[in-house]
């Protein structure tokens, strides 16, 4: 047994959880990472992985029951997306991505607005997390996107970019300004915004580095009307569903690097236990005996880390703010060092396309930019130790 299979015989799944866990590797292993390179290559939105998880039931993981849902705990979701992402790290965070939509509409949406869309997600229909801005990314104070009160409606106008699978879902959970906002507190309102509504346009599609399999458009908003019916947690109660949000979105992020990581890691293995420099394997240099080592021993215990945050996500911890800044920005920034150094191990090969190793180098990236940069991330993480 080596060092992962015996890490993995402590995690103490359930036989209800092993199944799950035994199904979504036969997936990804037997589906997602067969097409991953076509996906990627053709800039293409993967559908039938989409839909193979459509089938599996894994929709609905965050949803319960009684809204069509088979709720699951939080650690086996960040499994399923840690799994899925080695495969195909773009159909991870799409999944993860729809997670980040149905768990604040199950937090504070209301009983017709559980109903009206957490059956809708279960059953496989997309959704998109709407908050960046030109000039507000992190900071959302400077948040230009407003929300205008119009008798039972609401006029909505603005612009959003950098938005995940936001072309393609068929509904957003939009954060702006509340325009007749009093003064106390935060101006700040979530409305969830159907596709197909008067006045919402995608104006463009971003070609990037990497994840080019999942799609990152541009959003426009020209005196869109909502019905207030929409609102989430009521008008100036967007706040602490932005900070819910993102303290469940951000170990979903981890995951997903995580899982990129892994990936990259028994690809180099692999490579360099079979590869010969005269008469010698690559491995058998102490040099890269010792990197090998250290990133088996920065996995692991990352992985440990993810556990520990989604356990706390799990027992509803009061405050898992700091932890989910902490893991997103361990798991992301060892992604980036891992796959950088597995292209290295490659040598003149890693650099081309004949090897999976410079598009995990590539997808890697992003993980240290979306849901909070690393730099703002460590922000949180001090101002913890601080206020303390």
């Amino acid at each position: 047994m080596d060092l992962f299979e015996q890490f993995e015989s402590m995690r103490h799944w359930s036989d209800e959880e092993k199944i799950v866990i035994d199904q979504v590797t036969k997936l990804a292993d037997q589906e997602f990472k067969p097409r991953a390179d076509k996906y990627a290559e053709n800039a293409e939105f993967p559908w039938e992985n989409l839909n193979a998880i459509k089938e599996l039931g894994l929709n609905g993981i965050c949803i319960p029951e009684k809204f069509g849902g088979s709720q699951i705990s939080y650690r086996l979701f960040t499994e399923i997306a840690y799994i899925i992402s080695q495969a195909c790290a773009a159909t991870g965070i799409i999944y993860g991505t729809n997670s980040a939509v149905g768990h604040p509409i199950l937090q504070f949406g209301n009983e017709q607005q559980k109903e009206r869309f957490l059956p809708r997600l279960a059953s496989g229909s997309l959704g998109a997390l709407a908050i960046t801005e030109s000039e507000g990314g992190s900071d959302i104070s400077r948040m230009k996107t407003t929300f205008k009160p119009d008798g039972d409606d609401i006029i909505i106008n603005g612009e959003k970019i950098f938005i995940t699978t936001g072309d393609v879902a068929d509904f957003v959970l939009l954060f702006g300004k509340w325009t007749e906002h009093d003064g106390k507190g935060s101006p700040l309102t979530a409305i969830v915004l159907e596709k197909g509504t008067p006045g919402f346009e995608v104006p463009r599609l971003e070609k990037k580095m990497g994840m080019s399999a999942s799609s990152t458009a541009t959003l426009s908003f020209i005196d869109c009307r909502v019905s207030k019916d929409n609102v989430i947690n009521g008008v100036c109660g967007g706040l602490p569903i932005l900070l819910y949000t993102l303290n469940k979105s951000r170990p979903s992020v981890a995951a997903n690097a995580l899982g990129i990581a892994k990936a990259a890691f028994d690809d180099g293995l692999e490579y360099a236990s079979e590869r010969k420099i005269g008469k010698k394997v690559v491995m058998d240099f102490q040099y890269n005996q010792y990197l090998m080592a250290d990133y088996a021993n920065d996995i692991i215990s990352t992985k440990a880390l993810l556990d520990y945050v989604a356990r706390l996500i799990d027992v509803g911890a009061a405050d898992v703010g700091a932890a989910s800044s902490m893991i997103k920005v361990k798991a992301t920034d060892l992604c980036m060092k891992l796959t950088t150094d597995v292209v290295q191990l490659f040598g003149g090969g890693g650099y081309t396309t004949e090897y999976r190793a410079e598009r995990l180098m590539r997808e890697a990236k992003i993980t240290q930019i979306w849901e909070g940069t690393n730099q703002v991330n460590r922000g949180v993480i001090a101002n913890s130790l601080i206020q303390n």
